[in-house]
């Protein structure tokens, strides 16, 4: 435990937002279950000033410090409606610990992708609890935006900024069962890589995410059968699975604490440049800069993950269709954006050698969008694999380069992913090796 973050403050100076550590008084002295929570609730404040404790301790890196004021964070305009005020209060909580969460890790150690790997495994099965946990009650007609999934989105964007590629490849792994939630999971990180790469802050980076994890969850209210079909859906299903972005932004709006970023986001991610989309048909400038964030990222992770009717197309493959759609689609600076912080060739993405080797990409080099990292494999000219090992295609010692994507519906290799990801960290996720 990191002690530099804890610091004992009087009572009367414990407000919401702050992350309680410890209360210093015996546990059966004091008026709550645990001890380690962050403060959300005025009458658990209440509480804690009247039950005669003169201190606790507070850790800082979950929770607002003693000098931490909130400015320039717009919230929800209120009004002297209790309900509205509470909204408010729990909102402006909500922000608080996002701020005091992003100053703590406002600097990242970098991170090598398999180091990284290691711990974004963990991170994807710990997420696809909180996430399933979630959906579980929006079925039954409530979000509740936890601590679980504050902290869960602040994992999100740790690790994307000690490795942008890690997550971001290891959530697009997902079985047909779990793809709605770890749909959300891979949204959330790809929409925190894309706003490290449009220059945001973090606080900004931590409210990307967590509209990423949110903006399906109308997804909820939509018949399984549907969702799950494992064939084309007719003109009435589809009609019926295109309600979901205003049934996501009613349930997320009966919350307390959900930004309008996230109900935005929520509610026009499937909106297009061109007006063609849905549900309100925005022309593009119309459609806000998270928004337009939230369907680049969309549709990149759903077209290439597993579907029940179908299997994802290969990163590169991916970029490139979406590049052909990108005029009416998506807004061409976002998409650029995009585009950049993944790379022209994705980790996971099967290319083929001007050597005749085919290869997967395992990095990207960011000053060489066209020459990653890569594990060649396969030797096309003999028709046979051959030891797998690296090569840097940005090296200046370096003959070979990247001619062309390949699809591995033709070659149809059945341990693509072990080769980018390892088999240990495979294992972790309950992935077949």
């Amino acid at each position: 435990m990191n002690t530099e973050n804890l610091k004992k403050v009087p009572v009367d100076q414990i407000r919401l937002g702050m992350h309680v550590h410890e209360v210093c008084s015996a546990w059966l002295d004091h008026p709550f279950w645990k001890t380690k929570f962050v403060l959300r609730d005025p009458s658990d404040l209440s509480k804690l000033q009247e039950s005669g404790i003169k201190e606790c301790w507070i850790d800082v890196s979950k929770g607002l410090d003693v000098a931490t004021v909130i400015d320039d964070i717009e919230v929800i305009d209120c009004t002297d409606d209790a309900a509205m005020e509470s909204r408010r209060i729990a909102l402006e909580v909500d922000i608080a610990t996002d701020l005091a969460r992003a100053a703590a890790a406002s600097t990242y150690k970098p991170a090598e992708f398999a180091e990284e790997a290691r711990r974004a495994s963990a991170l994807c099965n710990e997420a696809r609890a909180a996430v399933t946990s979630l959906f579980a009650e929006a079925r039954m007609g409530r979000v509740v935006y936890n601590e679980q999934c504050a902290e869960l989105v602040h994992e999100i964007a740790t690790s994307v900024g000690r490795n942008p590629s890690a997550l971001i490849s290891l959530a697009r792994l997902k079985t047909h069962d779990d793809y709605s939630y770890m749909h959300s999971v891979a949204v959330a990180a790809l929409m925190a890589v894309l706003a490290k790469q449009l220059d945001m802050d973090e606080t900004q980076v931590r409210l990307a995410a967590k509209a990423g994890l949110l903006h399906d969850m109308g997804k909820a209210a939509i018949p399984l059968d549907i969702l799950n079909k494992p064939g084309k859906l007719t003109d009435d299903e589809f009609e019926l699975v295109k309600t979901h972005p205003k049934h996501g932004h009613a349930l997320l709006l009966a919350g307390e604490s959900v930004h309008h970023v996230a109900l935005d986001v929520c509610l026009h991610h499937h909106e297009k440049m061109d007006g063609t989309g849905y549900p309100d048909k925005l022309p593009g400038d119309q459609i806000s800069l998270f928004a337009k964030m939230g369907a680049v990222c969309d549709v990149y992770d759903a077209i290439t993950s597993n579907r029940p009717y179908k299997r994802g197309w290969d990163p590169a493959e991916s970029i490139a269709r979406m590049a052909g759609w990108a005029k009416g689609h998506f807004d061409p600076v976002i998409f650029k954006a995009f585009v950049t912080s993944l790379g022209i060739y994705p980790v996971g993405s099967l290319v083929r050698l001007k050597s005749g080797l085919l290869a997967v990409v395992t990095r990207q080099n960011e000053t060489a969008l066209t020459s990653p990292e890569v594990k060649v494999f396969f030797s096309t000219r003999q028709g046979m694999h051959v030891p797998p090992r690296l090569l840097d295609l940005s090296n200046g010692n370096c003959a070979d380069c990247i001619v062309s994507r390949e699809s591995n519906d033709t070659w149809k290799f059945t341990h693509l992913d072990a080769l980018w990801a390892g088999e240990d960290t495979l294992r972790k996720m309950g992935r077949k090796v």
